[in-house]
């Protein structure tokens, strides 16, 4: 399962999740416009930058959009 954290007009978010769309994979949009979940994404990666990708089944977590669709096109 793939969290992401994101804000729907940031560019770089809507490339990982445009990448994730085309390859049917499956993200769970946690969009930190909702000060909670930009709390929540501090708390867990350290910052407040979006996209923030987390991987709960192999413990991974990263920020970057490039980085994060290279690593998705490991997982496909």
């Amino acid at each position: 399962m793939f969290d992401l954290y994101m804000l729907e007009t940031c560019p770089y978010c809507k490339k990982v999740l445009s990448f994730a769309e085309e390859k049917g994979i499956k993200l769970n949009k946690i969009d930190i416009a909702d000060k909670a979940n930009e709390d929540a994404l501090i708390q867990f990666g350290g910052k407040r930058q979006v996209p923030f990708l987390v991987d709960k089944d192999r413990n991974i977590q990263m920020y970057e959009s490039s980085d994060i669709v290279e690593y998705l096109k490991t997982v496909v």
